[in-house]
């Protein structure tokens, strides 16, 4: 008899959990090298930045707040006085007339140069003959130094000789002292500014017009739209990011304009054309005895106003995106 065991083994599992450290995965060796020609590229507009944006800005806010004398700068031990320069800049009598100006001058010359400029964009936007050359005319304010426009100007106003005056008084009308009565002085240098600009918000809107379909403009046509509906309905609203963008520029512009207001006043008669940007020119620069302190204190304040408005740009098209 023949008797076979078999012995059966269940077999056992034992779990042992181990832990292996994680390693961190290299990026591949082509993508390194990309961040680094990345920053490679942006480097030089980095230093550039530094060097000519921020350090400035650095240095003009610790002039303000501390007591510079023309001897204290060259010394470099300027007394501390933190925001007594801007205590004493509010609550001076010329702030409320320059800012006031400052105002006046800003947003008359905004409101003609955008319209202005928007008309002749639109008129040039036909095929015409000499259209391009008419352009290029309107380009030439644009293109002269800026001491020439400004010294120009103050020829034609002159009271005297000036060629408005003659124009004026060949038709029957008063002399107008254009320049130095306190009553026309911020007119005549807005009349000035507003040619000044014209050219700019020209290129820009035109640029802006050319983006526009032609097709928006034939089935408006077709729908029986005449001229001026296809420009409220169409041209007007589809200009809106462009017209933002030109208007945020010519106000950064407008507020630090120093060389026209200058060269034809000086500020005045009676502080009648001081802006904010010509008061500071003037505490620097003007007088012959640098006051750099007050100065600085009042382009701070221009900076910090052209900085809410940049601010106000940025939040309305945050507001279009996301819409």
């Amino acid at each position: 008899m023949t008797i076979s065991l078999s012995r059966h083994t269940a077999p056992t599992t034992d779990t042992v959990s181990v832990t292996v450290p994680s390693r961190r995965k290299r990026p591949p060796s082509g993508l390194l090298g990309s961040r680094w020609i990345a920053v490679g590229f942006a480097a030089p507009l980095i230093v550039y930045l530094l060097i000519f944006y921020a350090f400035p800005l650095v240095r003009s806010v610790d002039l303000s707040l501390h007591d510079y004398t023309v001897r204290a700068f060259v010394q470099g031990n300027a007394a501390f006085v933190g925001l007594q320069n801007y205590i004493d800049v509010i609550g001076s009598p010329l702030f409320t007339q320059a800012l006031g100006n400052t105002a006046a001058f800003v947003a008359i010359s905004l409101l003609f140069q955008y319209v202005l400029g928007l008309g002749l964009a639109v008129f040039f936007r036909g095929a015409f003959p000499l259209s391009g050359i008419l352009r290029g005319l309107f380009l030439v304010p644009w293109l002269l130094p800026l001491i020439v426009s400004a010294s120009t100007w103050s020829w034609m106003l002159n009271s005297d000789n000036g060629i408005v005056n003659s124009v004026i008084t060949a038709f029957g009308g008063p002399q107008i002292n254009w320049l130095t009565s306190p009553d026309t002085a911020l007119t005549s240098v807005i009349i000035a500014n507003i040619w000044l600009g014209i050219p700019f918000n020209l290129v820009i809107l035109y640029a802006g017009l050319q983006n526009i379909p032609a097709d928006v403009y034939e089935a408006a046509s077709l729908d029986g739209a005449g001229s001026w509906r296809q420009f409220w309905s169409i041209t007007f609203p589809l200009l809106r990011p462009v017209s933002a963008i030109t208007l945020l520029l010519g106000l950064v512009y407008t507020l630090k304009v120093v060389d026209i207001i200058w060269i034809m006043t000086t500020g005045g008669p009676a502080n009648s054309s001081t802006t904010l940007a010509i008061w500071s020119y003037r505490e620097a620069f003007g007088t012959g005895q640098p006051d750099l302190s007050p100065a600085a204190a009042v382009g701070n304040l221009l900076i910090l106003i052209a900085l809410v408005f940049g601010f106000f740009y940025l939040r309305i098209q945050r507001r279009e995106v996301t819409s």
